[in-house]
């Protein structure tokens, strides 16, 4: 039974432009109906959920896809202080990169992550993983109603 209503909200923070086209294809491809938006770094993912914070009018994404490794301020930094955030640290994140370093999950899962995902390769398995997480942050989990759009 679907739970959802409208399009997930999904902020990207992804500092490769080629991977950002791609996600974009990637999640056209899947059908999974989304808002996107993207950011390069850290810095500017922190400033663009802090801008959200501080407008009453502006909600926060239904969930972030964060890549660890990013200039500026890396992934890790970045969710350090979205989980130290009061308003920020329910924000579901899932931490999409290419590294597979079991240090990397470790310290990921131990600073917050809501899950871990190694992009896949090839893009049709980029677009089934896409259409997994729709179905498990759309149909499965269920999150407080604050945090999901168009829930009572």
């Amino acid at each position: 039974m679907t739970q959802w209503q409208g399009a997930l909200s999904i902020l990207v923070a992804e500092d490769d432009a080629d991977d950002r086209v791609l996600l974009a294809d990637a999640f056209v491809e899947s059908g999974v109906p989304v808002e996107l938006d993207f950011v390069a770094d850290g810095v500017e993912l922190l400033d663009r959920l802090n801008a959200r914070d501080q407008a009453p009018d502006q909600s926060l994404p239904d969930l972030l896809l964060l890549d660890l490794n990013m200039p500026r301020m890396d992934g890790r930094e970045a969710l350090r202080a979205i989980r130290e955030h009061e308003r920020l640290r329910h924000l579901p994140v899932i931490i999409l990169t290419t590294s597979r370093a079991e240090l990397d999950i470790r310290v990921s899962y131990q600073l917050g992550a809501n899950s871990y995902v190694t992009k896949p390769r090839r893009f049709d398995e980029l677009t089934a993983v896409l259409r997994s997480l729709e179905r498990y942050w759309m149909d499965i989990v269920q999150l407080p109603s604050d945090s999901r759009r168009g829930h009572p």
